[in-house]
């Protein structure tokens, strides 16, 4: 397939979130459907209309075939009907998949929607398995380390190869919470600083707790369809223009450098298929499980030369008003983060921004916008391009 074989052949529709953080009084299952009913509303739509179907499953509610369980359960019947998991790029990854059933004519109008209860759904037993169970059996999980530790390798490889600062990671967090606070949806809105950042708990040097992303419950979704069929719906159209995916390893052991991941990749091929570069992007919503997860993909999605971001996170360059807003949500780090569905967030909110419907947090003039997502330890990647105009 040529490069331009997506570009802005498809368009996202619908967009919703559910309520997040503590949501006791839904399920995971009722999150997921709560959410596709909401996106549905959006692109004033009825269930009987949706021939595509996409989920990806829970760790608090698991189903052997979520998208058929969640099509049953919402009586829909589908032409294309899956469900996904490759971590916090999953959301991303799946789109190409819609968008090419979607082009050689496989369904009409595809639902994404995923989502899990992370907090309420998960007892701290349960949830600490999941952390402990993420390593290589011979060569990590034997030694302890849960998932912040593994980050934490790949943010002192960058303290070491780099100079940068556990302030510099901190700045990121207190501009995700400036975000926040400007997001009436937000699970974390107050103010913090870097002082703060650096004087909360540690969990695994260099990394402090407001330096982690939060644990929450939530779902999110979307509705792609054709771009001849997108101007048919109330909402301005928000086009696919680019997408990449990029894949280094699986284990963090085997990964061949800790300072510069697989969204090398995953970035050249989005920004060849769009015809566009890293100037050309108005806001970018970047997977921030943690600080420096942010740092390295400013970095390799060519926003800033390496070794050179933790001066331009330090120099509020990522705040609104500045050369680049990133997470303008709030993030994983201070929205919401309820696993796998977490970076659907960074989506919605993209579209959100796209369609200049962001209130108070409204990047001014956005037209093009940058997502990305990645899965397991800084391992697979994925990153899209979305614009208002097909071309």
């Amino acid at each position: 397939m040529g490069t331009d074989s997506l570009r802005g052949k498809v368009a996202i529709v619908g967009a919703a979130d559910t309520e997040v953080g503590v949501v006791s009084d839904l399920g995971a299952t009722q999150l997921c459907v709560d959410a596709a009913r909401r996106a549905l509303d959006d692109a004033r739509i009825s269930k009987d209309q949706i021939d595509g179907l996409i989920t990806c499953n829970s760790m608090a509610e698991p189903y052997m075939y979520h998208a058929e369980t969640i099509a049953e359960y919402m009586q829909i019947f589908p032409h294309y009907c899956m469900a996904i998991g490759a971590g916090g790029s999953s959301t991303f990854s799946i789109m190409h998949h819609a968008a090419s059933a979607i082009v050689t004519g496989v369904c009409d109008t595809v639902l994404i929607s995923m989502a899990d209860s992370l907090r309420s759904g998960l007892s701290r037993e349960q949830a600490m398995l999941v952390q402990s169970s993420t390593g290589h059996a011979q060569f990590e999980s034997p030694y302890g380390p849960t998932v912040p530790a593994y980050y934490a390798l790949i943010a002192q490889a960058h303290m070491h190869t780099y100079g940068t600062t556990a302030e510099q990671f901190a700045a990121i967090a207190v501009a995700c919470r400036k975000h926040a606070a400007l997001n009436p949806t937000a699970q974390m809105r107050e103010v913090i600083t870097v002082e703060d950042v650096l004087e909360s708990r540690m969990i695994a040097d260099p990394l402090h707790l407001l330096d982690c992303s939060l644990v929450s419950d939530g779902g999110s979704a979307i509705i792609m369809t054709s771009a001849e069929r997108a101007k048919d719906f109330p909402h301005q159209p928000v086009y696919l223009l680019g997408v990449g995916e990029g894949h280094s390893h699986e284990y963090i052991s085997q990964a061949r450098n800790l300072t510069t991941s697989a969204a090398v990749d995953s970035g050249k091929r989005a920004y060849a298929m769009a015809g566009v570069g890293p100037a050309d992007i108005d806001l970018a919503q970047l997977y921030d499980c943690f600080t420096p997860t942010v740092l390295i993909e400013l970095e390799d999605l060519g926003f800033c030369e390496k070794g050179e971001a933790g001066a331009f996170v330090e120099a509020g360059e990522i705040e609104l008003g500045a050369s680049l807003p990133v997470n303008t949500h709030g993030g994983l780090l201070s929205h919401c983060h309820p696993g796998n569905p977490g970076s659907m967030y960074h989506l919605t909110e993209a579209i959100f921004q796209l369609r200049h419907q962001a209130g108070e947090r409204q990047v001014k003039n956005a037209e093009l916008a940058l997502v990305h997502g990645q899965g397991g330890i800084m391992s697979s990647h994925t990153t899209l391009i979305l614009g208002r105009e097909q071309d």
